[in-house]
């Protein structure tokens, strides 16, 4: 075996080999995805209902998730943020964000 010679070794920095194609990641989450998770569509779910008193919802976030109310809302915070909840539940997702920024102003 001989050693490659100067003008076969590639220049520091350079890559060998075609250039990747860019990659178009409009209309896709955080990460990459290109669809919601099970999770995410049940927190949205869980946005569009109404609730009739105080600790039924979160009631209702520890039992169909298992998570807790802070990481749910956590959750949700991303989640509205997010252009595949948006194209989901236009709807609901608009609204929470109208709720956001108002609560926002007021600070």
């Amino acid at each position: 075996m001989t050693a490659p010679t100067p003008e076969s070794r590639p220049e520091p920095g350079s890559t060998s080999g075609p250039e990747p194609e860019p990659v178009s990641h409009e209309g896709r989450g955080p990460a990459g995805r290109s669809e919601l998770t099970e999770r995410d569509r049940a927190v949205l779910a869980l946005e569009t209902r109404s609730w009739p008193g105080p600790g039924a919802k979160e009631r209702v976030i520890r039992e169909r998730l298992g998570i807790s109310p802070t990481r749910y809302y956590q959750l949700l915070g991303v989640l509205i943020d997010d252009p595949l909840a948006l194209a989901h539940d236009p709807v609901t997702v608009n609204r929470l964000r109208r709720i956001r920024d108002a609560r926002r102003a007021r600070r």
